[in-house]
């Protein structure tokens, strides 16, 4: 039996293995235009400046704060040394001005700095420099006092030492010192009192102006400058101030001792060279500041104990000045009512 063989079939189309897909490279990045870059670089420029800015802020800040601290310092800095010395020194105080109540050379000025001075265990003695026209008889003998009880407590010796002038007030303050130096030229002496004042009442008559002053005590009007002045009230106060005169007389006396002259003219109130302010006994010799420090008192160095007005102090008082005038100027200028 005949058996049929079949031969394997093929496909008339024959597949084709498919070509994997080439990978695309990433096109390079799009290159800027030139108005890109500029702002770009503005940028740039921009925060750079914005930074510098910063910094020069941050540093003038920092140099504000500094300068404020340091002028605050300044500002309320004490002048006067309240610290102790230790090594020998001089003392020095100065009287200078006017010699007043409200004055840097008044009485509670002085005697804190003299109190200073003499409690300071460096300080071989205590020298008060002078360039003062007078002033107060009051301030200038509580000054004097002053300098007779804290040498007598302390033990050290007193020097005054005269620059340019050193009249009236002054003197008497500085007889109070164990020795007086001068130089040839300094002016010296004014030992005298004065009153000096303005009478207005003949310009007052010829403008026709009348003054009405109404007082409860006879001499209470005395040397009003707007009302004559009558023969007793003259003698009243003639006598006032030949009293204070005796008492500026006796503590120069007290002070200088034997060593003044007996000359009339000595309390007249004239005013003497240094040259011959010595003559007369008002002064012991020729010399200053350095000279009394090194040879007299034997120690050169010199410490200021005199209280100085501070930064704040000047600017208060320029700016009360200010204010005041400001106001009159103001008050001056406004319209009034009629």
């Amino acid at each position: 039996m005949l058996k049929a063989t079949s031969a394997p079939a093929t496909s008339a189309t024959s597949a084709t293995p498919a070509t994997p897909a080439t990978p695309t490279e990433p096109s390079p990045p799009h290159a800027p235009a030139g108005h890109e870059v500029l702002a770009l670089q503005l940028a740039r420029d921009f925060l750079d400046e914005r930074r510098r800015e910063r910094r020069w802020r941050i540093g003038f800040r920092l140099l504000w704060l500094v300068l404020g601290v340091a002028f605050l310092l300044t500002l309320w800095a004490e002048q006067n040394p309240a610290v102790t010395h230790g090594s020998p020194h001089t003392a020095l105080v100065e009287v200078h001005g006017e010699i007043g109540p409200t004055t840097e050379a008044g009485a509670e000025v002085l005697v804190a700095a003299l109190k200073n001075a003499f409690a300071d265990q460096g300080a071989r003695a205590v020298v008060l420099r002078f360039n003062s026209p007078g002033g107060s008889p009051v301030q200038a003998g509580i000054v004097y006092d002053e300098i007779r009880r804290l040498k007598a407590l302390h033990k050290k010796p007193v020097y005054a030492v005269v620059e340019d002038l050193c009249a009236s007030a002054a003197y008497y303050i500085a007889s109070a010192a164990d020795e007086i130096y001068v130089d040839k030229a300094s002016m010296v002496g004014s030992i005298g009192v004065l009153i000096d004042d303005f009478g207005f009442d003949g310009l007052m008559s010829k403008l026709g102006i009348e003054r009405r002053l109404i007082t409860a005590g006879e001499h209470k009007g005395l040397l009003d400058p707007y009302s004559p002045l009558r023969p007793q009230e003259r003698a009243l106060a003639q006598a006032m101030i030949d009293e204070v005169h005796q008492q500026f007389i006796a503590a120069v006396r007290d002070g200088r001792g034997s060593r003044l002259k007996e000359d009339p003219k000595l309390f007249s109130g004239l005013v003497w060279n240094g040259q011959r302010a010595v003559e007369l006994g008002l002064a012991d010799g020729l010399a200053n500041l350095d000279h009394v420090a090194r040879e007299v008192v034997g120690a050169e160095d010199v410490i200021d104990y005199t209280p100085h007005e501070n930064v704040a102090e000047r600017l208060v008082k320029r700016f009360g000045a200010a204010l005041g005038e400001g106001a009159v100027r103001a008050m001056r200028d406004s319209p009034t009512l009629r």
